[in-house]
Formats: C-alpha cells, sequence, structure tokens
C-alpha cells in the first residue's frame, strides 16, 4: 500500500494491531495431506494492504479494457478481474526471496511482485517506458523473482521446476510457485514437471488456477478428472477458494512450511474465476450465462468479500475504504496518462536484451541483408 493509501485508511488506530479471522470450513479440501489451521492472523495494516492491491489492480485492468477498445492497445489482452485474490494473496504469504512463475495472465502478478502501474500499461501499448521496454505486451512482463509471463501453453510448469532444482541445488530455503490453467492442466509436460520435482523433493508447488474455462472450454469438457489438486497421484495436494484472498494467504503460508521443510512439492488448486472473456478478443458470453457471470460477481467478488471481513472487524470505516477506492483510481488515471505519454521503443531495440552480454554474435540476420544487425 502506498502511503498515501495507508494514511487515509489509518483513522487513527493501531494499524500493527493483530486480527484472528476464522477461515470457513470450506476453504480447503486436502489429497493426502492434513488440513491446514484455519486460523488467519494478520495485522490492521496487512488487511488493508491486501485490499487496496486488489482495488488498485482492477481498477489497472479497467484501465487496460479502455486502453484496448480505443485502439491504444493491440494483440493479446489477457485480464484479470475476479481473480485478484489469487496474486494478492500469495504475495502476502510470501518475500521477495521466493520465486513465481505463471502463464500470460500476468498483469496482476507483475504488479504485486513490484512493476509500477505506469510500467504495466506502458508494455501494454509497446511504449519504451514499459517493464519489458515495450517488446513483451501483454503476455511477457518480468519483474524481481518474477519470471513472467508465458505465451506457451504449459511451458512454465517445467520451468518452475527447474527454478524450484536451482533454489534446492544451492540450499536457498525458499519456495517457487508455478502457476497454469485448468487449460493447460492436461498438458504432458505438467505431468513430466510432476515426475521430476517428486524424484528431487523439489521446493515447489504447482499451482493450477483454475477460473473455469480453458479459453471458451469448460473444465468438465476438457478434463476426465476436474479435482486438479489430486492430479500429482504421489505428490500431495490442496484445494483452494481461489476468491478468498485470506484462504489463498494461509494456504500458501501453509504452502511454503511444507516446501522448504524438505517435505517436497505440492499441487495446489486454486478455484476462482474470471468476469472477462479468455482475452479481450473474446466477449466471454458465448460459452456461458450473463446469469452466472453476474452471480460470482454479487457471491464471491474478491473485492467485497475482503471489504465485508475489514468492516466486520473495525479494521477501517466505510469512509476509510471508499477513500482508498478513490485514490486507486487516481493513481490508476495518473499512471495510465504517462504511460500513453513514453514514446515507442526506437528501432535499435529490436536488437537487444536477445543475448547477454559479450557473447552475441557477430551478425543477427534481418528478414533482408539491409535489416542484418551487425556488432
Amino acid at each position: 500500500m502506498t502511503p498515501r493509501l495507508m494514511a487515509q485508511a489509518s483513522s487513527g488506530s493501531d494499524d500493527s494491531e493483530k486480527i484472528k479471522i476464522t477461515l470457513p470450513e470450506s476453504s480447503f479440501e486436502m489429497y493426502n495431506a492434513e488440513k491446514p489451521s484455519l486460523e488467519v492472523e494478520l495485522s490492521k495494516a496487512e488487511l488493508l494492504d491486501m485490499y487496496t492491491k486488489m482495488t488498485t489492480m482492477r481498477r489497472m485492468e479497467m484501465a487496460a479494457d479502455a486502453m484496448y477498445k480505443a485502439k491504444k492497445i493491440r494483440g493479446f489482452c489477457h485480464l484479470c478481474n475476479g481473480q485478484e485474490a489469487v496474486s494478492v494473496g500469495m504475495e502476502a504469504a510470501i518475500t521477495h526471496d521466493d520465486h513465481v512463475i505463471t502463464s500470460y495472465r500476468c498483469h496482476g502478478f507483475t504488479y504485486v511482485r513490484g512493476g509500477s502501474i505506469k510500467s504495466i500499461l506502458a508494455e501494454l501499448m509497446g511504449r519504451r517506458d514499459g517493464i519489458s521496454k515495450g517488446k513483451g505486451g501483454s503476455m511477457h512482463m518480468f519483474s524481481p523473482s518474477f519470471y513472467g509471463g508465458n505465451g506457451i501453453v504449459g511451458a512454465q510448469v517445467p520451468l518452475g521446476a527447474g527454478i524450484a532444482f536451482t533454489q534446492k541445488y544451492l540450499g536457498i530455503p525458499s519456495v517457487t510457485f508455478a502457476l497454469y490453467g485448468d487449460g493447460a492442466s492436461n498438458q504432458g509436460q505438467v505431468f513430466e514437471a510432476y515426475n521430476m520435482a517428486k524424484l528431487w523433493d523439489l521446493p515447489c508447488v504447482f499451482v493450477c488456477e483454475n477460473n473455469k474455462y480453458g479459453m471458451g472450454t469448460s473444465a468438465n469438457r476438457s478434463s476426465a478428472s476436474t479435482k486438479y489438486f489430486t492430479r500429482g497421484d504421489y505428490i500431495p495436494g490442496i484445494y483452494v477458494n481461489g476468491m478468498d484472498a485470506l484462504a489463498v494467504y494461509r494456504a500458501c503460508e501453509w504452502a511454503k512450511e511444507w516446501t522448504t521443510s524438505g517435505k517436497g512439492p505440492l499441487v495446489m488448486e486454486l478455484a476462482t474465476y474470471r468476469y472477462g472473456g479468455h482475452s479481450m478478443s473474446d466477449p466471454g458470453t458465448t460459452y456461458r450465462t450473463r446469469e452466472e457471470i453476474q452471480h460470482m460477481r454479487s457471491t464471491s467478488d474478491p473485492i467485497t468479500g475482503m471489504k465485508q471481513i475489514i468492516l466486520e472487524h473495525g479494521v477501517a470505516t466505510e469512509a476509510d475504504l471508499k477513500a482508498i477506492d478513490k485514490e486507486a483510481r487516481k493513481i490508476v488515471d495518473e499512471a495510465a496518462k504517462e504511460a500513453e505519454a513514453s514514446p515507442e521503443p526506437e528501432l535499435k531495440e529490436f536488437y537487444t536484451d536477445i543475448y547477454i552480454p559479450g557473447t552475441e554474435p557477430k551478425v543477427i540476420r534481418g528478414r533482408v541483408p539491409s535489416e542484418s544487425k551487425h556488432f
């Protein structure tokens, strides 16, 4: 949370005061492991930080939506509206010594892992100030201890196992969360990564971010078994209510303790829901009803759920939260203007970030000889 937002929400209270919250019994379902404690203890400041990040993230994605419709963003654009609890809850449970890798719905993870709103929106528009210098777009964003943003379905899962192998090989007591969607869950490379991770008891949590629809296909039409947390067979698993940031936080806290204590990998299923289509080119209403979407918004929205918890425990007032919402909108609007003002990358950027400096070949071939780059 920014100092500006924190000051507005404090209301003179002790932000370090711990709040004890008991999660619903339905928060978790287990496979070959004991259920984590349902007790969560967080400070007022931590709860407000989670609320602020989810609110800001949604505003950021709404801004991206508007930019795409105004044709300021071109190509693929995958938004995470409705899935904010996944990245925010996970980030609250880990540190920057831990690692995260995900697929192409990555704007939210980039933000919570340290990317600025300006750099994310600029990247979407292909501008110089983008987090990948305007060369990656929606699917290829990176920040400290965050390895993207990967456009090939499922390809990030074995990469995540490789990151976890590095951690174990070097004796670093940290965890890697390797995320993939239900649409990638049937990929052979996912199961190959499971096998390698269990053979070497790598500190890796394989996270199936199940938003019910892989592109436009419902999970029960694509998967013979939709209990993704049991798919590891010889790897224990946990199902989590991914619409509740506190449940995600507790599950990831437990998963980090499990993997870093030498017990080996885990498979985690985060049951979530995206309000929009698979990407901006998908209206999202041809394979599900508008009534279904509205029902999820009205009964399971992660921001509304966090707001209720904050109000019930006296962490902040309704006026405090409205001030946070207003400030989040202002911050995103300012970042959007700055991102739009950023120029496009220079043409010479086409030839940068391909090789580690000093390892470049003498020439990188272009489409025609005149486009070749000589070092």
